[in-house]
C-alpha cells in the first residue's frame, strides 16, 4: 500500500508539485481557506489556474445565476459545472494533452457575528481522472462544530485540503478517500453528513454504502437517502418538518413493518398539529442491529436497503442506539411533532434502566431528553409466539418501581397505543421470514408485501436461491 501524507501543507504540497493538476478554486463565505494551504505550500503557479471569491450575493448570482438559497447543493453544483467548464474552453487547447483539469468549490456559512446562525458548508470538486478524460464530481456536506470563527475556518480548510488530495491521488479507492476526509482533525471539529460520487470512473460506487461507511467511521451520527439511492442532506430534509421514525432491522421488511408505519402515521396525523402528507416518514436503521452478528456485512445491508427501497420510504443508518440520542438529532431540525414509531418489545427496552448506567440522572434523565417537545411514541402490539399473549401498552410489564413514571406518560399521552392495526399480521416475524427464505419453501412470500417477495425473488437476496 503507497504511503500518503496527512498533513494539509504536505498534501497541498504533492497536488503543487504535481504537473498533471491544473484547476480553479472558487470559494464563497468563510474566506478563501482552501486555497491558501495551496499557496502557502509552495509552487501554487503549478496548480491554481484561478483562485475567486464570489462574496457578494449580486455579484454571485451574476457569474453562477439566481439561486434561492446560497449554502446549499444547488449553488454548489452551479459553481462546480461554471468553473470546470471555463477551465476546459480556455485551457484545453493549449495544455488539454497533458493536464487534469479540477475546479474545486465552496459554499459556506460560518459562525456569524451574532452567533446564533448555523455552521455549515457545501464542498466539492469536479476533475478529469485522464488528460482528456470526462469529469467526475464528489460532493460533501459539512458541519463545523468549533465554537470560534478562525477555527471553523482552519477545519473548513483543512478539509477542503484533504477532499482535493483525495480526488487527484485517491479516487480509485473511495473507502480510503472518506477515511482521509479527517486527516488532520476530529469529529469534534467537523461532521460530514454527506458524501455524493458521481461520474464513469464512480459507477460502481453505491452512495448508499459510503452513506453508511460516514457513520461508520463517525464522521456522522446519522446518514440519509431516498428510495431511490439518492443521498440525502439531513438538515434539509428534516428541516421544519413533521418527523415520523420507525427504526428495525428490516431483514427484511414484512407486513407487520408496513402496518406499523401506516397505522403510527395515521395516529401521528390525527394529532391535529400535522396535514396529512406533509409527514416525512423515515425508516432507520442503527449501527448496532447491522452489527447484530460481527462486523457490517455489506451485502446484507444492500439487501435490506434494496426491500426498503420498494417500498418507497427515506432511510437514515444512525449510531444512536439510545433514543433519546434520536430524538435530540431530530430536535436539532426541527420544532413540528416527532413520533417514534415502534412494538411493544421496543418499549420494555426503553424501561430498561441498566441501559442508561452511563448518564448521571439514569432514566429519568433519558427520559427528560426523550419526552421534550411533545415527542410521542407509537407503539404496536406484539403477539408472543408461545403463549399468544397480546403485548401492548396496557399488558406491559414494567418494574414495580417506574409503574407511577409509566402510567404518567400514558396519562400524558407520550405513550400511544396503536389499535387501528390488522391483527393478521401479528404472527409475521421477521426471524421466520429470514429463515424460510434459506429453505425450499414459498411459506415466507404470504408474510412480506409483492413488492419485496419480487426483488428478494429477483436479486437474490437474504440468500434466496
Amino acid at each position: 500500500m503507497s504511503s500518503h501524507p496527512t498533513e494539509p501543507r504536505e498534501k497541498a504540497l504533492k497536488v503543487n508539485l504535481d504537473p498533471r493538476f491544473y484547476g480553479t478554486f472558487a470559494e464563497i463565505g468563510a474566506g478563501q481557506e482552501v486555497v491558501r494551504w495551496f499557496f502557502l505550500a509552495g509552487g501554487a503557479a503549478g496548480t491554481i489556474a484561478k483562485s475567486i471569491s464570489a462574496y457578494d450575493m449580486q455579484v454571485s448570482d451574476a457569474i453562477y445565476g439566481a439561486c434561492r438559497r446560497y449554502v446549499c447543493r444547488e449553488r454548489l453544483e452551479a459553481m462546480l459545472t461554471y468553473e470546470q467548464r471555463l477551465n476546459l474552453e480556455r485551457l484545453a487547447s493549449r495544455r488539454g494533452d497533458n493536464t487534469q483539469f479540477f475546479a474545486f468549490a465552496d459554499t459556506v456559512s460560518a459562525r456569524s457575528f451574532r452567533g446564533n446562525n448555523e455552521c455549515h458548508g457545501w464542498m466539492g470538486v469536479e476533475f478529469q481522472t485522464v488528460p482528456g478524460g470526462p469529469s467526475h464530481r464528489i460532493l460533501v456536506h459539512v458541519r463545523m462544530l468549533d465554537h470560534e470563527n478562525s477555527a471553523q475556518q482552519e477545519a473548513l480548510g483543512i478539509v477542503g485540503v484533504n477532499l482535493i488530495y483525495g480526488a487527484c491521488f485517491l479516487h480509485a479507492e473511495p473507502d480510503r478517500l472518506v477515511q482521509s476526509l479527517l486527516d488532520g482533525l476530529s469529529t469534534n471539529r467537523i461532521e460530514i453528513d454527506l458524501i455524493d460520487f458521481s461520474g464513469q470512473e464512480f459507477r460502481h460506487v453505491d452512495n448508499r454504502v459510503m452513506s453508511l461507511r460516514l457513520v461508520q467511521l463517525g464522521l456522522t451520527g446519522a446518514a440519509m437517502f431516498s428510495a431511490t439511492g439518492q443521498v440525502l442532506q439531513p438538515s434539509e430534509v428534516l428541516y421544519k418538518r413533521p418527523v415520523l421514525v420507525e427504526r428495525g432491522r428490516f431483514r427484511p421488511v414484512t407486513y407487520v413493518n408496513l402496518d406499523l408505519a401506516s397505522a403510527a402515521l395515521r395516529a401521528f396525523e390525527a394529532q391535529g398539529d400535522v396535514e396529512p402528507g406533509e409527514t416525512i416518514s423515515i425508516m432507520e436503521i442503527t449501527m448496532r442491529h447491522l452489527r447484530a452478528e460481527g462486523d457490517v456485512d455489506l451485502h446484507d445491508f444492500l439487501s435490506r436497503a434494496d426491500v426498503l427501497a420498494t417500498t418507497g420510504h427515506t432511510v437514515m443508518i444512525s449510531d444512536f442506539a439510545e433514543y433519546y440520542r434520536l430524538a435530540a438529532y431530530l430536535f436539532r431540525y426541527t420544532p413540528r411533532p416527532i413520533g417514534l414509531a415502534m412494538g411493544a418489545t421496543n418499549l420494555r427496552d426503553i424501561f430498561d434502566e441498566a441501559t442508561y448506567a452511563a448518564l448521571d440522572g439514569g432514566i429519568l434523565e433519558s427520559f427528560g431528553r426523550l419526552f421534550k417537545n411533545n415527542l410521542k411514541l407509537f407503539v404496536y402490539p406484539f403477539m408472543e409466539p408461545r403463549t399468544k399473549r397480546l403485548l401492548t401498552v396496557d399488558t406491559l410489564d414494567v418494574p414495580p418501581a417506574l409503574r407511577q413514571l409509566y402510567g404518567y406518560l400514558i396519562e400524558r399521552e407520550c405513550i400511544v397505543q396503536l389499535n387501528d392495526v390488522n391483527h393478521a399480521y401479528l404472527d409475521i416475524h421477521s426471524h421466520d421470514v429470514l429463515r424460510k427464505i434459506g429453505r425450499d419453501s414459498n411459506e415466507w412470500e404470504a408474510m412480506v408485501p409483492p413488492e419485496v417477495a419480487a426483488a428478494i425473488k429477483t436479486r437474490g437476496l437474504f440468500g434466496y436461491g
